[in-house]
C-alpha cells in the first residue's frame, strides 16, 4: 500500500482506532451458582455508617426483594453494586471473578448488571420502538450508530421485549403519552434490551394503580429465571405478592433473611420495621 492509500485509509470517518476501542473482556463466572457477593462491606458519610458490615450472597436467576425502614442502606447498597459509590472497606464480586469494586460505573453496566431508578426515565419525545432501539446494546459510537440499521434479529429481540413489558399496542406512541406504569415497563425493556444478568428495580410500583402493580409483579416475576431480579420496595403487599426470598436491612447490614411469612413472623424484625 502506498503512502497516499495510508493516508486515506488513516483518515476513514469510520476508522476507530482499537487503542481507542474499551475493553472488558468480562463474562461473569456462576459456576458456583451465585451471581452477587458483598462480603464485610461498609461505608460511612461524615461519620454516619450507612453501612456496616454487610454480607448479602444473590443466587443467579433468584428473585430477591430487601426491605427495610428508612434510612436502612438499600439505596447505598445499590450505589455500591453498580459503582456509584465506594465503600471503606469490604469485597464486592459479580459472580466469581468480577471484582466490582475495580471497575467504573460504565464497565459494571457493560458486565451485565442494569439499574432501574423509582422514577422512570425514558426519551418522552420518541416513541416506545425508538427508546428500545436506542437502548439497544451494540457498538454505540457516534458513526455505527449514524449509519445503524435494524437487521431481523433485532428488529426481533424489539419485538419480544415489547411482548415481555406488554406494550406492543403502544410501540408507536410518544413515551411522553404513556401512564406511569407503563413508564416503568417500558424502562424496564430498555434494560432489558441490554441483555443484563443481574437487574436492581428500586421501588417499581410507587405511585401505581392497583391493576398496574399486578402486572408488574407478573412482569418482574417473569423475567426471574433467565435473569436475576432485586427488587427494592416499600408496599409490603407487593413485595408478599412476588417475594420468594426476603431480605431485611437495618442501619446498613442484614436483620433477617427468609420467605415473607419467616420475616413477618421475627419479633426483631416486626420491632424495628413492619410494627413502625
Amino acid at each position: 500500500m502506498n503512502s497516499l492509500q495510508n493516508l486515506r485509509e488513516l483518515m476513514r470517518r469510520d476508522r476507530v482506532f482499537e487503542f481507542m476501542l474499551q475493553k472488558t473482556g468480562l463474562e461473569v463466572d456462576l459456576s458456583h451458582g451465585t451471581i452477587l457477593y458483598l462480603e464485610d462491606v461498609s461505608v460511612s458519610f461524615d461519620g454516619f455508617k450507612a453501612i456496616s458490615d454487610l454480607n448479602l450472597y444473590i443466587d443467579a436467576g433468584e428473585l430477591r426483594c430487601i426491605i427495610g425502614p428508612n434510612g436502612a442502606g438499600k439505596t447505598t447498597m445499590m450505589d455500591i453494586i453498580t459503582g456509584k459509590t465506594r465503600p471503606d472497606s469490604g469485597s464486592a464480586f459479580f459472580g466469581q471473578n468480577i471484582n466490582l469494586l475495580q471497575l467504573s460505573e460504565a464497565q459494571i453496566a457493560q458486565a451485565g448488571i442494569g439499574r432501574k431508578f423509582q422514577k422512570p426515565t425514558v426519551f418522552e419525545f420518541h416513541t416506545v420502538f425508538e427508546n428500545l432501539e436506542l437502548s439497544m446494546a451494540g457498538d454505540k459510537r457516534v458513526w455505527p450508530t449514524f449509519r445503524a440499521r435494524l437487521d431481523g434479529a433485532q428488529q426481533k429481540r424489539i419485538g419480544d421485549v415489547l411482548e415481555i413489558i406488554g406494550l406492543q399496542e403502544s410501540r408507536n406512541k410518544y413515551a411522553g403519552s404513556l401512564s406511569h406504569g407503563q413508564k416503568q415497563w417500558l424502562e424496564i425493556g430498555m434494560l432489558l434490551m441490554q441483555n443484563p444478568k443481574l437487574l436492581l428495580v428500586d421501588e417499581p410500583v410507587a405511585g401505581m394503580t392497583h391493576q398496574e402493580m399486578e402486572r408488574t409483579a407478573e412482569l418482574l416475576t417473569s423475567l426471574a429465571g433467565e435473569h436475576t431480579v432485586v427488587v427494592v420496595e416499600h408496599d409490603m403487599d407487593f413485595v408478599r405478592s412476588i417475594a420468594r426470598k426476603v431480605t431485611v436491612l437495618h442501619q446498613g447490614s442484614v436483620l433477617a433473611e427468609g420467605s415473607m411469612d419467616e420475616v413477618q413472623n421475627n419479633r426483631r424484625v416486626v420491632e424495628v420495621y413492619l410494627g413502625e
